[in-house]
């Protein structure tokens, strides 16, 4: 399974032009569009310094030089060419605390703050979560070392987070049979039911429900997200609906003073420094 994976990785890196079989005087397009992006991203990849005096160098790591435990790889884990695959991660049906934990690990942010600390000279360390098989335990940076690091995981626009492959990909012939479609309501069908014998032209069996449009409004993403639905009156408990929308900002703020609203936003409170947090590096 893992030899065909980086077959079928490095074939496509091939057919982009990315791969060892490229022509080296080829260049890459990142590089000539956004260099410093470019450079951020292969600093990135090789934990390397990517901007400053110490651009190339190595990240500065703080720990303890002694041989390391290196954890082999479990069942359904490899390592090949230098991809790893992780494949023995299993959650049982109804396992809902296993989801959960699994959805939190995928959406956990790129850095810890309870593990991030400023050191006296103005340096920030990071404290790793495992050791590291060299032994190294913190990591420092520069500030601008630190906000590069953090750079090259922002995804470009529109770029996909999430990826489905198999039988859940967009293109799979099978998607249509896993993946649930629109259901019939139950009490439409009991409603039905009950009204059948009163009328002979009622349809049976009724329609199924027509699938809910991919984009969800703005009010609909308030109200699946905070729970606040933004178009029920607060007086009288109706349904309000969008007569119009306005764009012009000196009608907005006419409209906004005649109703007695703010017009202008609060004002922004400077920044404040942190203390810095004394760190006592092992010896």
């Amino acid at each position: 399974m893992m030899k065909r994976i980086v077959k079928r990785i490095k074939r496509l890196l091939d057919r982009r032009g990315l791969g060892f079989q490229s022509d080296p005087n080829d260049v890459d397009p990142l590089l000539i569009e956004q260099p410093l992006l470019a450079e951020l991203y292969g600093a990135s990849v090789q934990g390397r310094v990517a901007t400053g005096s110490k651009a190339g160098e190595r990240i500065a790591t703080v720990g303890f030089e002694e041989e390391f435990e290196d954890k082999k790889g479990g069942r359904r884990c490899a390592n090949l060419s230098g991809f790893s695959l992780h494949a023995n991660v299993a959650i049982p049906a109804k396992a809902r605390h296993q989801l959960e934990m699994l959805c939190r690990y995928v959406a956990r942010p790129p850095v810890a703050m309870e593990c991030l600390s400023k050191l006296p000279d103005g340096r920030v360390i990071y404290q790793l979560r495992h050791r590291w098989r060299n032994g190294a335990t913190h990591m420092i940076f520069e500030p601008l070392d630190l906000i590069g690091k953090l750079a090259a995981l922002v995804p470009p626009p529109r770029f996909n987070l999430i990826r489905y492959h198999g039988v859940l990909a967009p293109a799979s012939r099978l998607r249509s049979s896993v993946v649930p479609s629109a259901s019939v309501d139950v009490e439409e069908i009991n409603n039905a039911q009950n009204t059948t014998h009163q009328h002979d032209n009622a349809e049976w069996p009724p329609k199924p429900k027509a699938p809910h449009p991919r984009n969800y409004c703005w009010a609909e993403l308030m109200r699946r997200v905070f729970g606040l639905d933004v178009l029920k009156c607060a007086e009288c408990g109706g349904r309000m609906r969008i007569l119009c929308a306005i764009n012009v900002q000196e009608a907005i703020k006419k409209i906004l003073d005649c109703l007695g609203i703010p017009s202008k936003p609060p004002p922004i409170s400077p920044a404040i420094l942190a203390d810095a947090f004394e760190f006592a590096l092992p010896d």
